[in-house]
């Protein structure tokens, strides 16, 4: 039964404190780990200060959205733990470790077989979602191509598969179109601020990861 709107207001206030501290240990998680190759670890700076307001800003938002499905709560909730880390570690060291990547596939499966996963819900939606799961990524590939090696991470694509079989084909769609319109805007401020050029490199996955929460939880499951 839903609670009462008072008790709401409460109940995300306290997931976006928990989302602001889970924010700032992914910081710390990703300053260590994986062991950057000189051994050092980064203090705390801007990215500490992104990474929590995106933690605080995913769980608020993840409470707000399914606190009426409890089951969907918790099956979204651990997808956003790990996205909130991976975004933490693409900042960092432009990384997006396969052994948080690929299970995603993994537990997007179990998700479906165990009816609680509450976007992709049918033989179809599965379907549909796996095509778009390797079909973007690698149209994403071959068009990556003639701008050169590392253009697009590999470790992208992989996310890519996972967050698809999780959220479905169109909003898959979504991740990529709202990434990319955030990369843009990003790349634009930062080149107006003279802090990179057209040769810089960006990495894409923190903001594929942005698209990927937008498309999860700007609005809830049908």
């Amino acid at each position: 039964m839903p609670i009462a709107r008072p008790a709401d207001a409460v109940v995300i206030v306290v997931a976006a404190v928990a989302g602001l501290a889970w924010g700032v240990a992914a910081d710390r998680i990703a300053a260590r780990w994986p062991p950057h190759e000189d051994g050092s670890v980064r203090p705390v700076d801007w990215r500490t200060a992104v990474v929590a307001f995106a933690g605080a800003l995913a769980l608020a938002l993840l409470v707000d959205r399914l606190w009426n499905d409890p089951r969907g709560l918790i099956f979204v909730g651990v997808v956003v733990v790990l996205l909130v880390l991976l975004f933490a570690t693409d900042l960092d060291q432009r990384l997006l470790p396969d052994v948080v990547t690929l299970p995603l596939v993994g537990y997007a499966i179990v998700g479906f077989v165990a009816g609680i996963g509450p976007y992709v819900r049918t033989p179809t939606d599965l379907l549909w979602a796996a095509v778009a799961g390797v079909a973007l990524p690698a149209a994403l590939l071959v068009i990556s191509i003639p701008f050169g090696a590392g253009a697009i991470g590999i470790g992208d694509l992989k996310l890519l598969l996972g967050v698809g079989l999780i959220v479905g084909a169109t909003r898959l769609v979504a991740t990529l179109i709202v990434g990319a319109l955030a990369a843009a805007v990003a790349i634009v401020i930062l080149m107006a601020a003279h802090r990179i050029t057209l040769k810089s490199y960006v990495p894409y996955g923190p903001f594929l990861i942005a698209g990927a929460l937008w498309a999860m939880l700007a609005n809830p499951p049908a």
